[in-house]
């Protein structure tokens, strides 16, 4: 369990670009992993595997996992994503700060810890060598603080300026929210994600 000792505002957090610089290579195998920041804190950009063709899996905020110990959320993405004919995977979240209960998740929207998010997305949307592939698998839990919903807004914006395409696996919800990854088959396949539809209709904006 991760149950957030602070509210970011509170803390110091760094930008993407010098998360991205800090090197711990003893830790983990840096030719197969992708951390940043790499190392266990209160909020996490990205965590994957690397590669030329990985599949950007889109949760609502960070929980425990760390190289070589994903929990079973991360084991799922893994499995599916390899299934389904990519190299790799990244696990990418809506909102960077690490609690294991959203319901511990912070009340107050913290724009400067988004903004980096935002870089980092940017960032994972050119690693790929295709046009890049986004799984939105955030589930209901997007209703859980007011603010999440306006994260993914603008990821849906930059995700345009990359001609991203979107996708889901399993059943999309009543409310229109895709599926959440963990208890997916590995063999579940992935349907279309119509995020423009999704962000003016199911979010209401």
């Amino acid at each position: 369990m991760h149950i957030p000792s602070a509210d970011t505002l509170d803390i110091p957090v760094l930008t993407f670009e010098d998360a991205l610089k800090v090197k711990h290579p003893d830790e983990y195998d840096t030719n197969r992993w992708l951390y940043v920041p790499d190392f266990y804190s209160e909020y996490r950009y990205i965590l994957g595997t690397k590669g030329d063709n990985p599949l950007i899996c889109i949760g609502i905020n960070p929980s425990t996992a760390a190289p070589d110990d994903l929990d079973n959320t991360l084991k799922s993405v893994e499995r599916i994503a390899l299934h389904n004919g990519f190299d790799s995977f990244i696990m990418f979240n809506v909102y960077a700060q690490r609690a294991t209960n959203p319901d511990d998740m912070e009340e107050n929207f913290n724009e400067f810890l988004h903004k980096e998010n935002m870089k980092a997305f940017e960032y994972v949307l050119k690693l790929s060598k295709k046009r890049p592939c986004v799984w939105a698998a955030w589930g209901n839990i997007i209703e859980k603080r007011d603010y999440l919903s306006e994260c993914v807004l603008t990821m849906a914006e930059i995700g345009k300026r990359y001609n991203a395409l979107w996708y889901t696996a399993g059943k999309i919800s009543k409310k229109g929210h895709p599926h959440h990854p963990q208890y997916l088959k590995k063999d579940s396949p992935h349907d279309t994600f119509d995020i423009d539809k999704y962000c003016t209709e199911d979010l209401g904006k």
